[in-house]
C-alpha cells in the first residue's frame, strides 16, 4: 500500500506504507492519516535527520547480511537472482525530508491520507 504526502510547499511524495511507518512512528503520527503542522516541522526535521545520521553510523547489520547471503548468490541457489541492492533509509526518506524543509520554510503543513 502507498501513502502520498501532500503540502502546498512542495510536490507530492509517495512512499510504501511500510517505509513511511518508520518515519511516522518516530514522529508519533498515525500511519493512515495525519498532519504535521508548521509548528511541528522543525522537530520532525531534527528527528528524521538524527535517524538518518544513526542509520549511516550503523550500516546494515551482520544478521541482515547473513540473511541476504542465505537467499541470494549461494552456490546451492539457482543463481538467476539479480545482485541484491539495498536502498538506505536516508535515500528512502530524502524526498519527504525535502518536503518538510520546504514546508518549514513556507510555514505550510504536510498531510497524508486526508
Amino acid at each position: 500500500m502507498l501513502i502520498t504526502f501532500k503540502s502546498k510547499a512542495s510536490t507530492e511524495v509517495t512512499m510504501y506504507k511500510e517505509h513511511a511507518r518508520r518515519v511516522l512512528e518516530m514522529l508519533n503520527k498515525n500511519v493512515d492519516q495525519g498532519i504535521i503542522t508548521p509548528a511541528e516541522t522543525a522537530n520532525a526535521i531534527a528527528l528524521i535527520e538524527a535517524a538518518v545520521a544513526e542509520s549511516k553510523a550503523h550500516p546494515v547489520s551482520e544478521e541482515v547480511k547473513r540473511d541476504i547471503d542465505a537467499h541470494h548468490n549461494d552456490d546451492r541457489d539457482d543463481n538467476d537472482h539479480e545482485k541484491v541492492e539495498t536502498v538506505s533509509f536516508s535515500t528512502r526518506v530524502y524526498p519527504l525530508l525535502e518536503m518538510l524543509h520546504a514546508a518549514h520554510k513556507m510555514q505550510r503543513e504536510v498531510m497524508w491520507g486526508i
